[in-house]
């Protein structure tokens, strides 16, 4: 069924419709100002950024990405040439996410935001070694807590694990260094991908696997330690979200996601609420919903699974 409402006014020509309809599109509005930029600034270029992790991701992983013949000899030069061009990108990007969050919020531009912006992307490069090193024991983590990865290889081509922690790690140093806007795209980008959902802010520690990885939701004040394994479907998330005095905002910035201590395994389909600590070595059953402190070492299971399994094994 035609809804009417969306047909040609009567008696009005093509043309006509045409200027009629982008004169309702550009007047001015309240309802609609929230879908313009308010000053004449350029934004953030989703393929500008795109460009920019194609060839971070070459670097990082020099032959599986980008260039598949990058030699020796020639790796200097390739990686030089690579990063320079992530440097021009960079630079230019965080100076217009700069731009945004000024623009969104009434502010007045500032008068060094390209000095500033090249300062924090050089900065941001200078850290790159300590990213590749993360993420090479990501990797590890992958290849050894996957019985069916034949190489760690495999992992970096193929797991939309590597692929999200990636672009997270990246993602990470930027929102660390206060780049606006910038770290959320980027993560967004591989949460397009692959279905894993990280916050920049989250502080993920060394050897990180997310196994399958589908609806994983990690939140922005998250705290996890080394060695720590998470499968689908698991959500480290707030259990609530405070309001200011005038009960219409709410409070940003409070940390309200777990804490996950070293060497923790959380199982699919698993929820974990609010600012609570996942003790050392503790073992987060399937689906199971956790609000409060576990204690280190604890296996936490579905209270009726585990007593049909007591039952069944009495024969009952």
């Amino acid at each position: 069924m035609i809804d009417e409402t969306t047909l040609p006014e009567e008696g009005l020509s093509k043309d006509e419709v045409l200027s009629l309809t982008v004169a309702r599109l550009c007047e001015p509005g309240a309802e609609a100002s929230e879908l313009r930029v308010p000053r004449d600034r350029p934004m953030p270029s989703l393929d500008a950024l795109a460009e920019m992790m194609d060839l971070l991701r070459a670097v990082l992983f020099p032959g599986f990405f980008g260039h598949s013949d990058v030699a020796g000899r020639s790796m200097p030069f390739y990686t030089g040439s690579a990063l320079d061009r992530v440097l021009n990108l960079l630079t230019e990007q965080i100076n217009r996410g700069y731009c945004f969050v000024c623009a969104r919020n009434n502010r007045e531009p500032c008068t060094d935001c390209s000095s500033r912006s090249e300062a924090v992307a050089i900065e941001f490069v200078r850290r790159l070694p300590r990213v590749r090193d993360l993420l090479a024991g990501d990797v590890q983590a992958a290849y050894d807590g996957d019985p069916a990865a034949k190489t760690p290889g495999e992992t970096i081509f193929c797991y939309p694990s590597i692929k999200a922690l990636t672009n997270h790690r990246i993602a990470h140093e930027l929102h660390e260094l206060g780049v606006d806007i910038i770290p959320r795209i980027i993560g967004e980008m591989a949460h397009s991908d692959t279905g894993i959902d990280i916050h920049p802010g989250a502080q993920i520690g060394p050897h990180f696997f997310i196994d399958h990885g589908t609806g994983t939701v990690i939140g922005e004040t998250c705290i996890i330690g080394g060695n720590v394994r998470l499968y689908q479907g698991v959500t480290l998330g707030a259990k609530s979200f405070p309001k200011d005095e005038t009960g219409s905002r709410l409070v940003k910035g409070l940390p309200r996601h777990p804490i996950v201590e070293d060497d923790v395994t959380v199982y699919a389909g698993a929820t974990i609420l609010g600012r609570v600590t996942i003790g050392r070595g503790a073992v987060i059953g399937g689906n199971v919903w956790v609000t409060q402190d576990v204690a280190p070492g604890a296996r936490i299971i579905q209270a009726r699974a585990a007593e049909q399994l007591f039952i069944d094994g009495l024969g009952i």
